[in-house]
Formats: structure tokens, C-alpha cells, sequence
């Protein structure tokens, strides 16, 4: 009887916890939560088995989202082209005084671009430029580039030489000082040197000579200036084109005076009478352009002109 009596008691005091009204949500929230632990430490387990959990899996979706650009050529970035600038620091405080000598010019803009030395004169392959007081100035780049040349010439004066892309070198001559040498970079507006003389142009007085040339073919700088580097090798284009032309134009002409005179010729020898029909003591020598001196001895006549050589 004690038994049953003990068993009677247990179930009559889980009756009563039951009944209480914060027993069964405590079980099932107790329930939930084993469920969700369980649950939680079996993905763990699942992820570790196969190598990966979720950061390698946050992270792999981020790759595949990722362009890969390792293996892509890499896409160079186009600088800003300069443009050629007269070389000086103050272009308004400046003049030109001789001119480029341009084929196509007037005869009076040709005189004007001719340099006078040693008895000759010389077409000029660039433009001097001077202060309009006469007094020296500093001399810079006109360009970004590799100083090439750096020296004195007995004739030219000092002389900077710097190269640039496309072929392109620029040259300044009849410097006082220089402030670069061979081998050192200079960038657009870098002073290079100072204006001075030259044996060469003495009329020019204080000044810088400065050429640009393409492929070592000199090009007019006013063609250029305040241009892009690019547009050097266009006007260079040009220029040949343009030479090209005027020789063809001079070699026609010569043609047709050829023609025009072996013309004259001929309808000079048909007026003329034949000469059985002239009396040999009558016949004479045509007249000559040869002189005789005292000596009897024929000269001909000579012409003075001018030589025109490049310089």
C-alpha cells in the first residue's frame, strides 16, 4: 500500500507543475532552442566537411562578382599633347627679325630671309628673334624633351639641340650661355640658356636663331607655333608635297623653252638663204659672246651671281 501510495503522490505533484500556467512555454521554448542548436551544429559540421564555411562562401561570391583584370593588358593613359611655344618667357617683349626663307614667298620676303657670310648668301632654315630693346633674354624649351647637343661652335655661337618624338628636334643657336648639357631631360619652359651673338648672323645683334626641323627637313616655326607636336610631321608632309610640285612645274617650263628656242632655231635657219647661193667672201662669223684680249686669245664673258647655299 506505502508503494502505491508513493506513486499516487509523484503523479499528483507533476499534475500540479503542470497545471501551472509557465511550465508548458518553458518546455516549448526549451525544445526550440535544442531544436535550433542542433540544427545550427549540424551545418557547422556539414561546412567543415566540405572544406568551406561562410566567410569562404561570402568570399567566393564576391570573386565570381569581381572582374578579374590580372591577365588584361594594361590601357595606357593618353597624356596631354604639348604645343610648340615660341622660346621665350615673354612673347609680347620680342621681335622677329629674319624671317624663314620660304620658296613661296615674294622675292622681297626672300631677300629678307637671306643671311649674309663670308661673301655669300645663305637661306635662313629658322627665325631669329630679339628683344625689341636689344638687350639679352633667357632662352627656354620649346618643347619637352632629350637634350642631344650641347656646344660651342666657333661659327654658330653656342649651340643646344634637343629632340623630341615623331623625329622632331628643335634648335637653338647663337646662345650666349647654356644651362643645360647632352643627356639631362628638360621639360616646356625650362630655360636652356641666354640670347647672345653669332660670327655667323652679326647683323641680328643680340638674339637666339631657332629652328624646328622634322626628320632633319627644317619647317617654317610660325607654321607651328601654338600647335600640337603631331601636326609637325603634316606640315612636313606638306612642305614635300609642295617641292615636289615646283620642281615638276620647273622642269615642264624648261621643257617648253627648250622647244620654244629649238622652234626659233629652226625658223631662223629657214629664212637664212643657202649657202651656194652667197658668195664666200661675203660669208662672216656669227657673232660671238667670247671676248679677245691683247693677246688674241678668246675669254668669255662671265656673270656675277649670287650663291645661295643652305645653311
Amino acid at each position: 500500500m506505502r508503494e502505491e501510495e508513493k506513486v499516487t503522490s509523484l503523479d499528483s505533484k507533476w499534475k500540479r507543475i503542470i497545471r501551472k500556467k509557465w511550465v508548458l512555454p518553458s518546455v516549448y521554448i526549451a525544445s526550440a532552442a535544442l531544436i535550433l542548436t542542433g540544427v545550427l551544429w549540424f551545418q557547422a559540421a556539414t561546412g567543415n566537411l566540405f572544406g568551406t564555411d561562410k566567410d569562404e562562401q561570402a568570399q567566393n561570391v564576391a570573386n565570381n562578382q569581381t572582374p578579374n583584370y590580372t591577365n588584361q593588358e594594361a590601357i595606357p593613359v593618353t597624356a596631354t599633347e604639348e604645343n610648340f611655344k615660341m622660346p621665350v618667357m615673354d612673347e609680347k617683349s620680342v621681335v622677329i627679325k629674319k624671317e624663314f626663307y620660304d620658296n613661296d614667298a615674294s622675292s622681297e620676303e626672300q631677300e629678307a630671309a637671306l643671311v649674309f657670310y663670308n661673301n655669300t648668301y645663305y637661306p635662313s632654315t629658322g627665325i631669329d628673334i630679339a628683344q625689341e630693346n636689344g638687350e639679352g633674354f633667357d632662352v627656354v624649351a620649346s618643347l619637352s624633351g632629350t637634350v642631344v647637343r650641347a656646344e660651342n661652335d666657333p661659327i654658330l655661337g653656342n649651340v643646344v639641340e634637343i629632340e623630341h618624338e615623331n623625329g622632331v628636334t628643335t634648335f637653338y643657336q647663337s646662345l650666349d650661355e647654356m644651362h643645360v648639357e647632352a643627356g639631362i631631360q628638360v621639360d616646356q619652359g625650362d630655360v636652356i640658356g641666354t640670347a647672345g651673338t653669332s660670327v655667323y648672323n652679326k647683323d641680328a645683334g643680340i638674339h637666339v636663331h631657332f629652328e624646328i626641323r622634322q626628320n632633319n627637313d627644317p619647317i617654317n616655326p610660325n607654321d607651328l607655333f601654338n600647335k600640337p607636336l603631331s601636326e609637325a610631321e603634316n606640315v612636313a608632309t606638306k612642305n614635300a608635297a609642295k617641292s615636289k610640285e615646283s620642281a615638276e612645274q620647273v622642269k615642264e617650263e624648261g621643257k617648253t623653252d627648250a622647244a620654244d628656242k629649238a622652234t626659233e632655231a629652226k625658223s631662223a635657219d629657214e629664212k637664212q638663204p643657202e649657202q651656194s647661193e652667197v658668195p664666200a667672201d661675203k660669208v662672216k662669223d656669227q657673232p660671238s659672246d667670247k671676248k679677245e684680249d691683247k693677246s688674241g686669245t678668246e675669254k668669255p664673258e662671265t656673270d656675277a651671281s649670287i650663291s645661295m647655299n643652305r645653311g
